[in-house]
């Protein structure tokens, strides 16, 4: 990287940077006033995080946005942060840090450059189109730089793109891979056309559970935009308290950051409500993407059979058919979500430690660990949903 040309900058303040010039790298496909393809790095959606105190003093998760500039103009950023802990990650380095800790190593704070309580897969350098060579390089140097100035343990890049993970691995970095589960629309034209595809007892097993899912008493909404009223997240924000409780102990968002979503970001939202005698008894929310449907939060304050199915992984299917979108990504983890359509798929992480003992052991680690991970992903793809023959539909 030539500094005369380019240079990085780190903000711990959103406000320092023009929310025009972070857009117009992280969604320039919006800028004539489309949906961007990833909400989750909008300025708007990052700010809100800030603002509402869910990242900053007191939470692990300091920030230190990079910018990177040529002859003034902004060519690209990262959402960077100084890590106190490796909570709200979901891709889990907790092993790491307690080897390392045993043999004597300080392992945080580390410096992660992410989407907060985001596991959602999108680029994690943001670069103006044109700029994406010199970008990417400008920040990776920029970040290793700032992690081996200050002597800190690591520096992680979580759910990136696999182009960037490549990119990564042929500079040194450490690439780890993950699976998720992902609905793909096959160009269907209603949820009864994606039930073709399936086989015939995963078809009825899906039918079964959407009416058991319509008994629970009340009815189900879809709700986004100016559909979307305060009144429902004070809903919204108890079903989010319960689930964050019983998962992390402690809910990663405040109560401000829905109020801000609400105020800036509610065409992006799709909330779907449980409604009963007039009170929502479940919901689950989601982020919309030019092309993907993102579930991000799930929560009831009664339980009912089938409706968490219904709410969370159905409703976003029915969702996506009407509205043309390629997937939809239901978050992290739950195997139970292959029965009902949504297949594995990788996700990426970049990694670069300083310590080179314990970089050479956490690489051994990542090579075993992507075989078995391509080896689940092979295994449960083959127990899919989906008719593998005409025969199937004769059971």
């Amino acid at each position: 990287m030539d500094g005369a040309q380019i240079e990085i900058s780190v903000h711990p303040d959103f406000g320092e940077i023009a929310e025009a010039e972070w857009d117009y790298c992280a969604c320039p496909e919006a800028a004539d006033g489309g949906r961007p393809d990833d909400p989750f790095t909008t300025y708007r959606f990052l700010k809100a995080l800030e603002d509402s105190g869910s990242v900053g003093r007191g939470s692990g998760w300091q920030p230190r946005y990079l910018t990177a500039r040529m002859d003034g103009e902004m060519i690209a950023a990262a959402p960077l942060y100084a890590k106190g802990h490796s909570q709200g990650e979901y891709i889990f380095d907790h092993n790491w840090a307690h080897a390392y800790e045993n043999a004597g190593g300080r392992y945080y704070p580390k410096l992660q450059i992410a989407v907060p309580f985001t596991p959602a897969t999108g680029r994690r350098f943001l670069t103006r189109p044109g700029m994406e060579s010199e970008g990417i390089s400008a920040l990776l140097q920029g970040a290793i730089q700032i992690a081996s100035d200050n002597e800190l343990s690591s520096l992680h890049i979580t759910f990136c793109t696999e182009v960037e993970a490549i990119a990564g691995e042929e500079i040194g970095l450490l690439r780890r891979t993950g699976q998720q589960f992902h609905w793909e629309n096959d160009g269907y034209d209603s949820f009864d056309d994606f039930l073709a595809a399936l086989s015939s007892r995963k078809r009825k097993t899906i039918r079964k559970e959407r009416r058991g899912a319509a008994e629970f008493g009340g009815e189900i909404v879809s709700l986004t935009g100016d559909q979307i009223e305060p009144a429902h997240w004070d809903a919204f924000w108890q079903f989010y308290q319960d689930t964050g409780a019983r998962k992390w102990g402690t809910p990663y968002l405040t109560r401000a950051f829905f109020d801000i979503v609400q105020e800036k970001m509610r065409d992006d939202v799709l909330l779907v409500l449980a409604m009963r005698e007039g009170r929502a008894v479940a919901g689950a929310l989601n982020f919309i993407g030019r092309h993907t449907l993102y579930g991000r939060y799930w929560g009831c304050i009664e339980h009912h059979p089938f409706l968490h199915f219904e709410l969370c992984y159905y409703r976003a299917i029915d969702y996506a058919i009407e509205h043309g979108l390629d997937r939809v990504e239901a978050g992290a983890q739950g195997e139970h979500k292959l029965a009902r359509g949504y297949l594995p798929v990788e996700t990426h992480s970049l990694h670069w430690i300083a310590d080179p003992g314990f970089r050479e052991a956490i690489q051994r680690y990542l090579r075993a660990e992507r075989d078995a991970v391509d080896h689940e992903i092979e295994v449960l793809t083959s127990y899919g949903p989906f008719r593998r023959h005409s025969q199937e539909e004769q059971q």
